[in-house]
């Protein structure tokens, strides 16, 4: 095997254990007696002190995977632990396929409780002939280091009896370092290299990034541990957990773009995401860093907005908030000119506007400053859902705003209309069409959108079965059961929802972009038992803005 696919292999051990962690843990109840402390534990990632304070990822595992195995199969129902243990047999093979390793045999002996995995340099030999070189880093803590150096020895005398590497051992700062050298080297391939320090083992994809790792070690200021941003980041994370994220977001999207730099190296930005067992599945804190001119900023709810109330109990995509001029214009404020958030969030919005023919951000955000709620719903075409727009009107724009919008439909060659629907008038924005069937003209109508007022509201829909629905449905949103579940574990004082039940909206997003079906098989014991998916934020404390995300995995309710 090559030892860039062992390494590549190696490193995805830390995202999959964690997120496998969810789909084994979905049972959890409140009341279990172990509950890994009330969600996991307080401590940190020691792992970070191998780590460049630059480096653009670093995820941890802060529980060892046998605790989490034996967790879930003794609070499994008899029925689910057949079904428990061979998810994580079938994840011990996924992870260890092609590398000839036995993890119950060779690697659960003198696993610790924490497993390390960072993305420590976008480009390690600064090559400009290679293109970009990530270094890797894994960081594993041992309870046995005998026996790991047991599981080294045999490992890489494996690799040299297949007559394809040459061992080499090497002393860098008082540390023992071993590596595997090709016998006839290929272009631009990489060695596995590693050493123990102390109760850590470390592997690298090459020996510059393991020296890298113990320079880290042995000077402080080096080192992410000691990185003012980090440090800032995992205060907001107060809450026990089983695992931490931390990005440089710049790097972050250098990496992914295979690039050997950052687009804008001036632009400071990162975040910090801590995973939480709670009794329904998983809660992920976040935290975001260099969000300028939000030094403080209180959450503004303190209970779902009663926009909501007007969105059908059917609807699988649900965001509700206040003041939608006063949110864009902090995400405007707070991200800098051309950051990789700001580039992806113009993108999004303008892939939205520039088939409806609108400006959003002036002609629907800045007369939006009251409650307001957004919903997509199924249709019986499964890749068209409806949608709905709960705005409420506190504005003195709001009218003018609502009648924009109608002179643009007009503009567009849609007819704007006043029809009857039950004790309602709707406005409608249609157009007429004809097609030729069977040598048969059939005229068409086209609704482009409906909108309406109620009580201090003004609902917009893109059917009139929508707005219908949105007017006379008894069974809102806000009111079920699935929603409240949904809301359970996030607080209670936040700024808005953004809810998507996971079941009913897999159709539709798998239609539209199929890099989620990849997804999906990487992480799948997660996604087996996804039922929704919230988030939430809490405000903004010091520059530093938290949040919530909820992964109820838990059994639906009606």
């Amino acid at each position: 095997m090559k030892s860039r696919s062992f390494f590549n292999l190696l490193g995805t051990v830390v995202i999959l254990l964690l997120l496998s962690g969810a789909g084994g843990l979905y049972w959890i109840l409140s009341d279990s007696p172990i509950g890994l402390i009330g969600g996991g534990v307080t401590s940190r990632p020691l792992g970070s002190q191998f780590i460049s304070k630059n480096a653009p990822l670093m995820g941890s595992l802060l529980v060892n995977p046998q605790r989490l195995e034996s967790l879930s199969q003794l609070i499994a129902s008899p029925q689910n632990r057949r079904q428990t243990g061979q998810q994580l047999q079938d994840l011990e093979k996924t992870l260890l396929a092609n590398t000839g390793l036995n993890y119950q045999k060779e690697i659960q002996p003198w696993l610790g409780e924490e497993i390390t995995f960072a993305v420590n340099a976008l480009d390690f030999d600064r090559n400009p002939d290679n293109g970009a070189t990530p270094g890797y880093l894994l960081v594993v803590q041992t309870k046995d280091s005998n026996r790991a150096k047991e599981f080294l020895g045999a490992n890489y005398s494996k690799q040299a009896l297949s007559g394809k590497y040459d061992l080499v051992f090497e002393t860098y700062k008082g540390v023992n370092l071993i590596y595997q050298r090709p016998v006839s080297p290929a272009p631009n391939s990489r060695l596995l290299a590693s050493g123990i320090v102390g109760d850590y083992v470390i592997f690298a994809n090459d020996m510059k990034v393991l020296r890298e790792a113990i320079n880290n070690l042995q000077v402080p200021d080096l080192n992410l541990e000691n990185s003012p941003a980090y440090q800032s980041a995992l205060a907001t994370i107060t809450e026990p957990r089983i695992g931490i994220f931390y990005g440089n977001i710049p790097g972050l999207s250098a990496w992914l773009g295979k690039a050997s730099l950052p687009e804008n190296p001036r632009v400071s930005q990162s975040a910090a995401v801590g995973l939480t067992i709670k009794s329904e599945g998983l809660v992920a804190q976040t935290a975001l860093l260099g969000v300028q001119g939000q030094e403080n900023s209180p959450p503004i709810l303190s209970s779902p907005v009663s926009a909501l109330s007007y969105i059908s109990d059917r609807s699988y995509l649900v965001a509700g908030s206040k003041d939608l001029n006063q949110f864009w214009t902090k995400i405007q404020q707070g991200l800098e000119t051309n950051s990789p958030l700001q580039i992806a969030l113009n993108e999004v919005l303008t892939r939205i506007q520039t088939p409806l023919g609108l400006d959003i951000p002036q002609e629907v955000f800045g007369w939006v400053t009251g409650e307001y709620g957004l919903a997509l719903s199924p249709t019986s075409d499964p890749t068209i859902p409806d949608w709905v727009f709960i705005a409420e009107k506190v504005s003195p724009e709001a009218d003018k705003g609502i009648a924009h919008l109608d002179e643009l439909a007009q503009k567009q060659g849609y007819t704007v209309a006043k029809l009857p629907l039950g004790n309602t008038t709707v406005t409608a924005w249609t157009k007429l069409s004809t097609t030729d069937k069977d040598g048969k003209a059939t005229l068409n109508t086209i609704v482009k959108g409906v909108h309406t007022s109620k009580d201090k509201y003004e609902i917009f829909a893109s059917s009139v079965e929508a707005i219908d629905s949105s007017l006379s449905s008894a069974a809102s949103i806000v009111d079920s059961k699935k929603f409240q579940q949904a809301i359970s574990a996030l607080p209670m004082d936040n700024d808005g929802y953004f809810y998507i039940d996971w079941r009913e909206f897999k159709p539709v997003i798998e239609k539209r972009i199929p890099v989620v079906q990849v997804l999906e098989f990487a992480i799948k014991p997660l996604f087996n038992n996804l039922r929704s998916l919230t988030i939430s934020s809490q405000g903004s404390e010091n520059s530093v803005r938290s949040g919530r995300i909820f992964f109820n995995l838990g059994v639906p309710q009606k």
